[in-house]
């Protein structure tokens, strides 16, 4: 429904620059007058670069053109239009922190420097000459904008030497904190079974392995953050990662229980935490017969109540108390 030549412009711009069909609709129409900025009072060569994230670029376009999208429908704005944006070279992803985690509420996007030069002059004579110039060049600086975002992940170092390389943010760094340090140091010889990614929401997953253990995992999205196999003990390290979210509590600790219910290998629960004043939040939620491992104080554990200072429960989460 189309109701100001501002929002057939913004179309008409997107079959211009070659966008999908499924993106050349209202919804991505007015979500690119909303990264410029382009109220309807305006002109195209006012166009700004507003560093803007979703849940604003939605407020935005209710205001100044009526439209209300439901609060439900963001991951579509997210997935359906500005995944694609980003994609084509149109907006940048955290241009003003490459670092910002993937699923950080702090996320925005702004339109590229090169996009915003050309659609300043739409309307203008000379558009169709100056819109093949920018269209020879998108695949270069689309691929210079990749580049530029992959340098920005987390290089891990994996056991035997190989480097996975994780979505930015503190969660990727702590996760490289508990493969890089405290596999080596507590888990010696241990091997990399899994590691999460914020982005990928699959980093690594030897499942092979897992299944010789007994474990087969259907829905990865309830796995720990990492999973470490030691086979001299035949344990079996099941990790949660606390930068934002809640660590091995008692709710926790009885789904991964039941998780890895069939495992032939002794489990062991462990919440790894980037410093001490972290975990000073949760300590009250921390699950009994548990570890904890603080990555600013990489020699050292925390065991909450048990008989050993590391490892398995033969009976159960209550054996020992």
């Amino acid at each position: 429904m189309i109701d100001h030549k501002h929002i057939a412009d913004a179309l008409q711009i997107l079959v211009d620059l070659g966008l999908p069909r499924a993106q050349q609709n209202d919804r991505s129409a007015l979500t690119l007058l909303a990264l410029l900025d382009l109220t309807p009072e305006m002109d195209w060569k006012g166009a700004g670069s507003p560093l803007i994230g979703i849940t604003p670029i939605m407020h935005w376009i209710r205001v100044e053109y009526g439209r209300d999208y439901k609060p439900n429908t963001r991951e579509t704005f997210r997935r359906q239009t500005m995944h694609q944006f980003v994609l084509a070279g149109i907006a940048l992803y955290n241009p003003d922190e490459p670092g910002r985690a993937v699923n950080s509420p702090r996320a925005a996007y702004q339109v590229s420097p090169h996009a915003l030069a050309l659609l300043r002059t739409y309307g203008q004579a000379g558009w169709a000459k100056r819109l093949t110039a920018y269209q020879a060049n998108i695949k270069t600086l689309t691929a210079r904008y990749a580049r530029e975002r992959e340098m920005e992940r987390v290089p891990v170092r994996l056991p035997y030497g190989a480097e996975l390389r994780l979505s930015p943010g503190e969660h990727s760094t702590l996760i490289r904190a508990v493969v890089e340090e405290f596999l080596q140091r507590f888990v010696p010889g241990g091997s990399l079974i899994y590691a999460g990614d914020t982005g990928e929401k699959m980093g690594f997953f030897d499942r092979e392995q897992l299944k010789t253990l007994g474990v087969m995992i259907d829905n990865h999205g309830k796995m720990p953050d990492v999973v470490i196999y030691d086979a001299e003990r035949n344990w079996l390290l099941l990790i949660e990662a606390v930068t934002s979210h809640g660590p091995v509590d008692g709710k926790r600790h009885n789904e991964l229980m039941t998780l890895f219910t069939g495992s032939t290998a002794g489990l062991v629960y462990v919440t790894a935490f980037p410093t001490r004043a972290v975990m000073a939040r949760y300590l009250g939620e921390i699950a009994w017969e548990s570890e904890v491992w603080v990555a600013d104080s990489p020699t050292h554990m925390i065991h909450f109540n048990g008989v050993r200072f590391l490892g398995p429960y033969e009976e159960g989460p209550s054996a020992a108390r």
